[in-house]
């Protein structure tokens, strides 16, 4: 089994006893109310699927992150995980203070390392090339001007009224590869539904490995995004008829999408390698919004680390497109069709059919999805 990022797989969780004790303290401590993303991040450190990180980064490695895309220790980290002050005074490096829900349920506690001011301009520049037109913008304007930094124990992981079946950790997918015998995986990292090219893509890659996770984002995403439990709909409808069963895996991958392009797509494959993938998917605009990033740009960005920075290897393929000539998927390396033979495919475009009312055809998705996202978009609360 491929060895976790860092080094180990860092669990956070407190049971039994210990758990008690610390829900007692914290009725006790400061409260910091935790959002939804930085609750996405709670529930992905606490299990191991973001070490070697054991909370949320102090001013050190906030700083060597924004700049280098590296922790302080030297370890390879792309992007800011942090957690802002919401208002009140700052605890004093040290303290403990208790972790909340939005709703008011604990979290956990965290020992406080780190209460800093951190530079949300170079923050927005260099992690995401952004500008105050890209998602990161307004998101950081909502947070504090003060990050607090330090390690967590966890009494309690989010809850959900969705998915949970399919919400396992990085302990549980690494031990389900091991019952199936597989010890080759590649990570599908989606936000959207499935449609033909992405079919294309995860089938020429379970061609080269041992088994294929599909592993969808749910955390939070644009409000243009297709809602995860339409999404989930159409992953199941999808698998049961069209990949076999014994060698692919459905799971959810909690994070929020953060957009972040190039950098994004390094934190999507360090986390897949927490869970036991030996592979990620990485096609075009992975992770990208607009015309931040160039076309290929989540690609290269791997060149930048050195050998053995990055354990989990990357499966790199072009724009798919569904092509007149051949009758099938392809790419411009299988396939010698031009441009009038080619319809390129993509989620933005399927959304825009949809909300026009047209039916994707079956050069875009299988007739089952393209039922349940008709379905979805006709309900009256998607109108």
């Amino acid at each position: 089994m491929i060895t976790p990022h860092g080094g180990l797989l860092i669990q956070c969780m407190v049971e039994g006893d210990a758990r008690q004790s610390l829900l007692a303290e914290a009725e006790n401590l400061q409260k910091i109310v935790l959002n939804s993303r930085e609750a996405s991040d709670f529930e992905m450190i606490a299990t191991g699927a973001m070490s070697p990180l054991n909370g949320f980064m102090c001013e050190e490695d906030y700083n060597s992150v924004v700049s280098g895309m590296r922790l302080a220790s030297g370890v390879a980290w792309p992007l800011p995980i942090v957690l802002s002050l919401k208002g009140g005074a700052a605890p004093a490096e040290g303290e403990r203070v208790a972790l909340l829900s939005e709703e008011g349920s604990v979290y956990g506690v965290m020992t406080v390392s780190s209460v800093y001011k951190p530079d949300k301009q170079a923050e927005l520049e260099q992690c995401y090339r952004g500008d105050s037109e890209h998602p990161a913008a307004a998101y950081l304007d909502s947070l504090g001007d003060t990050y607090i930094g330090g390690s967590i124990e966890a009494a309690d992981l989010p809850s959900y009224e969705k998915h949970n079946d399919y919400r396992l950790t990085p302990l549980q997918t690494r031990a389900i590869f091991e019952e199936k015998g597989w010890n080759t995986i590649v990570a599908f990292q989606t936000r959207n539904p499935i449609h033909r090219a992405h079919e294309y893509l995860t089938k020429v890659a379970l061609e080269q490995v041992d088994g294929l996770l599909v592993h969808p984002l749910v955390g939070d995403t644009k409000s243009d995004d297709i809602p995860s439990d339409v999404r989930m709909s159409c992953y199941k409808a999808l698998l049961d008829k069209y990949y076999p069963l014994e060698r692919t895996m459905l799971a959810v991958y909690p994070q929020a999408m953060r957009y972040g392009g190039p950098r994004e797509a390094i934190l999507h494959a360090i986390c897949r390698q927490n869970y036991g993938c030996t592979h990620i998917i990485v096609g075009r605009d992975h992770a990208g919004v607009g015309n931040y990033y160039g076309t290929f740009d989540a690609q290269e960005i791997f060149s930048e680390f050195g050998a053995g920075e990055i354990l989990i290897d990357t499966l790199l393929f072009e724009h798919a497109f569904f092509c007149k000539l051949t009758g099938g998927m392809a790419s411009t390396k299988s396939s010698p069709a031009k441009a009038e033979d080619k319809i390129f495919l993509s989620g933005t475009k399927v959304r825009e059919m949809l909300l026009n009312g047209e039916r994707p055809p079956a050069e875009f998705t299988r007739p089952e999805v393209a039922d349940i996202l008709i379905n979805s978009y006709a309900s009256p609360q998607n109108t």
